[in-house]
């Protein structure tokens, strides 16, 4: 602990006697300062005891001492030491009156104790105390190594909660929490990721200081990671302030779980490389090379029916494809799932149990993009129907189908069981066939505006009524000859039969095409 003046009235060579100010001399002082200055507050810090002989200062006016004294206490000056025997043979009583007001501490220095004492006096107590904590926290940094050796992040996270007397909790990159010490913090932590989600939206490394849930503590946050987007997050909970030795546990904590997720970095990244091989031979038609080659690593995950979700995103949003791929592989391995995610260039492959944790992540994530309209990274994302090893390459054609529909309909993620259950015409509304079909009836749609006819009407009704030439002319209210007459017109003015069953469908989907909203 730092000096306080209460160790300093307690030296027995300084003989200090205390005379105003008893119930506050557990106060620590950060330093002694000798000043003759009638207003030495501009050259104050705080945690100063201030020596003085009262040389330029009228010490017996009340009012002026009050003022004084007044102004040490607002400057944080923690004692007032007056010299006996030097310019007054006693402290005055309008000294005394005025600390005692005030509450500041007052301390009789005796002539034959210079002040130079007391300042050897509180700068070897300062080194003290710095040299143990810095002992201290060499100490917590090798018991923090060794239990990052032998039992991990957890182990780390108990030996840093016993150092700082608190608890500290360890979060993923979704801000969920991976570990808590002890165990009662971990709902504790679980309450503060927004906060943590907030930190990790700033470039690392960045730190916050936050208050607990219900303010029952105070919380740092601390982003993990190398890279510009943080790979986890430290909290540590404490009642106070963290003391110099308590700090030095913490950034020893941070190296320490820094050096831990950059290795499991470059871990992951080695299993992704695995994982594209298994890829690979999945779509090539070689599920049992791609079991060979998967072992243990992705083994289960070919065991049981699966998804293949394909992501894609613009040349600039490489932060929109992570945030995807961190989704899936957190909730994969809070749940204890194997999940396989392959970064390609702009795209994201993600093959993830049917059912599980990390595809209901993936449709959560982007069910809150689109909720948020955030479309400006143009994410899509698509989803294939279950499957097996063997139809991996069907399941993967069916995920980039579903891509490019959620890509023409504006959707940040499209489901491949959903586009087959539904109906086709919204597919119409893709630019390219509304292009076709408007060239398709232009020449029909220009006959009618000259007033000689309604072909596109009749053509409309004749289509709908399957060449039914009664029941169609009846909807339009003319004859049948009538109808049979357009009819001819139109096939002359497009110079195609419609006894053509193609030229009838794609008549057909152009009148749907320009007519879908």
């Amino acid at each position: 602990m730092p000096p306080t003046l209460a160790s300093l009235v307690h030296h027995s060579a300084l003989k200090l006697t205390v005379r105003a100010g008893e119930d506050r001399l557990d106060a620590p002082v950060r330093w002694a300062h000798a000043s003759e200055l009638a207003d030495p507050v501009p050259y104050m810090e705080g945690g100063e005891l201030l020596l003085i002989t009262a040389l330029k200062l009228d010490a017996e006016d009340r009012e002026a001492m009050r003022r004084y004294v007044r102004r040490l206490v607002g400057a944080g000056v923690v004692g007032l030491g007056f010299a006996v025997g030097v310019h007054y043979e006693d402290i005055p009583d309008a000294l005394v009156d005025a600390a005692r007001e005030e509450g500041l501490p007052l301390l009789e220095v005796p002539r034959r104790t210079p002040f130079l004492a007391i300042s050897k006096a509180v700068s070897a107590a300062i080194a003290a105390d710095q040299y143990r904590a810095v002992t201290a926290g060499f100490a917590a940094q090798r018991e923090l190594t060794r239990q990052a050796l032998t039992e991990g992040p957890e182990g780390l996270l108990a030996a840093l909660a016993a150092q700082v007397d608190g608890w500290a909790a360890l979060y993923d990159a979704s801000g969920a929490v991976v570990a808590a010490a002890p165990e009662w913090a971990g709902r504790r932590a679980a309450r503060l990721t927004p906060d943590v989600t907030r930190l990790r939206e700033r470039p690392a490394p960045a730190s916050s200081v936050v208050a607990g849930p219900e303010n029952e503590d105070r919380v740092e946050l601390h982003s993990l990671g190398t890279g510009r987007r943080p790979r986890a997050a430290l909290a540590v909970g404490t009642a106070a302030a963290l003391g110099t030795a308590e700090r030095y546990a913490v950034h020893s904590a941070i190296a320490l779980l820094t050096l831990i997720t950059e290795r499991s970095r470059s871990l992951h990244a080695a299993e992704q490389r695995i994982g594209a091989a298994v890829l690979r031979m999945l779509l090539a038609g070689e599920p049992d090379h791609a079991r060979a080659v998967a072992g243990d690593l992705y083994g289960g995950l070919l065991d049981a029916p699966f998804r293949i979700i394909v992501a894609a995103g613009g040349e600039t949003n490489g932060d929109a494809l992570g945030a995807l791929a961190e989704a899936a592989e957190a909730a994969a391995a809070r749940s204890g799932e194997v999940v396989l995610a392959v970064p390609e260039g702009n795209r994201l492959v993600i093959l993830a149990c049917d059912g599980g944790a990390a595809v209901a992540a993936c449709c959560d994530h982007a069910a809150a993009r689109e909720a948020a309209r955030k479309t400006d990274d143009e994410l899509v994302v698509g989803l294939s129907a279950p499957a097996g090893p063997i139809a991996a390459s069907t399941a993967y054609k069916q995920a980039e189908q579903a891509l490019s529909v959620a890509r023409r309909r504006g959707r940040v993620l499209v489901e491949h069981e959903h586009m087959a259950a539904g109906s086709v015409l919204p597919l119409l509304a893709d630019d390219a066939v509304r292009a076709f079909a408007d060239g398709l009836l232009r020449a029909l749609r220009e006959h009618d505006a000259t007033g000689r006819g309604d072909l596109v009407a009749s053509l409309r009704a004749w289509l709908s009524r399957h060449g039914q030439w009664d029941a169609a002319a009846a909807d339009l209210g003319v004859h049948r000859h009538t109808l049979r007459y357009r009819m001819r017109r139109v096939e002359e003015i497009l110079g195609r039969s419609l006894d053509d069953p193609d030229t009838r469908m794609e008549l057909w989907l152009s009148l749907k095409a320009t007519t879908t909203e």
